[in-house]
């Protein structure tokens, strides 16, 4: 039996079941589509969380108050004893590694000019700030490079903010209010969008001395440090660590995060949901096995003389097996095609109508949902296969 005439008994096969066949590919199109759905929106989202990230530097070093491990979190929130201090970021600055270092105080507070008011992040940074963040001053100049425990009565704008409060108008020079406290708009920096979420277009940055005042808080949020390569930081990292638990009396209360650390507890996160998600949905392919193994062990027993026929006719075993697996195949390949298809066609539309959603299929994700769509026929198949080629042919010419 030639590769022909085998293909031609499947197909003629699927053609006379068609409904049958259909619904056992359409089982599998909805388990493969599910999985290249949440395969793509994954894949997309990482890409888009690494994007967000490499666009404030790759060698970043933030150290922050708390430690998780003990129950803490970074920022306001976490469990440290000790809190970081204006004089623990100048000797966090004096290691060897660093180029620039940013005590860093945050918090929200309504900006007012005139009769517009708006409320907004604001940064309590340094004259650094733009090296370390990779935020350039657009328009302008940029804040007075002063001593940290000192104020100064400039802030800068993000662009939203000086559109919603100033217009078209030119900004430089004017005086606006923080929580009642006067500052002259001296730069506006470039647009730099949303950040998982946050739009840093739309806040300001003052000197961190005026921003501890103003939130009335005697520590700093952070120390944010730059190194020169993405391999010197780690080493950064560690002599951050030991600096810091040293100033700290021997404990370790302070949690130190490089870029490639955040980067990675990102992709684990999202991977592990994406694979959770993904499961679930491989559940329709386990539906699409199931129909294909009940509906080729219903055919061989519906069909048992035309196989006896066919067998009387000089087919071997081995050939009656390959039939009914081509006819596994076939059913499983469409499905998986149509699934593929509808899945990053899903994909595109979501990225398309939920703003801020990414989808991206990889290669790899195409050529594993083939392969599993292949791999589910065939499994389901290969039983009846073997029924079918087991039969006698003698008895099977004889069943009615």
């Amino acid at each position: 039996m030639s590769l022909g005439v085998l293909l031609g008994l499947a197909f003629e096969a699927l053609r006379a079941r068609r409904m049958r066949y259909g619904l056992s590919a359409l089982a599998i199109a909805v388990g493969i589509s599910s999985v290249v759905l949440m395969s793509s929106l994954g894949e997309g989202m990482l890409r888009f969380i690494q994007r967000q990230m490499s666009a404030f530097g790759t060698t970043l070093v933030g150290v922050h108050p708390g430690k998780i491990s003990t129950g803490g979190v970074p920022g306001r929130l976490g469990g440290s004893a000790r809190h970081l201090t204006i004089d623990d970021a100048r000797a966090l600055r004096r290691m060897p590694g660093v180029i620039v270092a940013i005590p860093t105080a945050y918090g929200t507070a309504p900006v007012e000019y005139g009769r517009r008011v708006r409320r907004v992040f604001v940064y309590g940074v340094t004259a650094q700030m733009p090296r370390a963040w990779l935020i350039r001053v657009a328009s302008g100049q940029n804040l007075p490079d002063i001593d940290w425990d000192r104020g100064s009565p400039f802030v800068l704008l993000g662009p939203r903010l000086k559109r919603e409060l100033f217009g078209d108008a030119n900004p430089i020079g004017q005086v606006v209010r923080i929580r009642l406290t006067r500052f002259r708009v001296c730069g506006v920096v470039e647009s730099k969008g949303q950040f998982l979420g946050f739009d840093i277009d739309d806040a300001a940055y003052i000197q961190v001395a005026n921003a501890m005042r103003i939130f009335n808080r005697p520590e700093l949020d952070e120390v944010d440090l730059l190194a020169a390569t993405v391999e010197e930081s780690e080493a950064l990292a560690d002599r951050a660590k030991q600096l810091m638990k040293e100033r700290h009396g021997g404990d370790e209360d302070v949690t130190i995060v490089t870029q490639k650390d955040a980067m990675e507890v990102m992709s684990n996160i999202l991977r592990v949901i994406s694979g959770a998600v993904t499961a679930i949905a491989a559940i329709s392919l386990l539906v699409g096995a199931i129909g294909i193994f009940t509906i080729l062990w219903i055919v061989v027993g519906e069909r048992t003389q035309e196989i006896g026929l066919v067998k009387s006719l000089g087919a071997t075993r081995g050939q009656i097996l390959a039939w009914y697996l081509c006819e596994a195949a076939i059913t499983a390949a469409l499905g998986g095609v149509i699934g593929l298809a509808g899945g990053g066609c899903g994909a595109w539309l979501l990225s398309r109508v939920v703003p801020g959603l990414e989808s991206y299929t990889p290669p790899w994700v195409i050529i594993a949902a083939l392969a599993m769509a292949m791999a589910v026929g065939l499994g389901a198949g290969v039983a009846p296969a073997l029924r079918a080629a087991r039969l006698d042919p003698v008895e099977a010419l004889r069943a009615e």
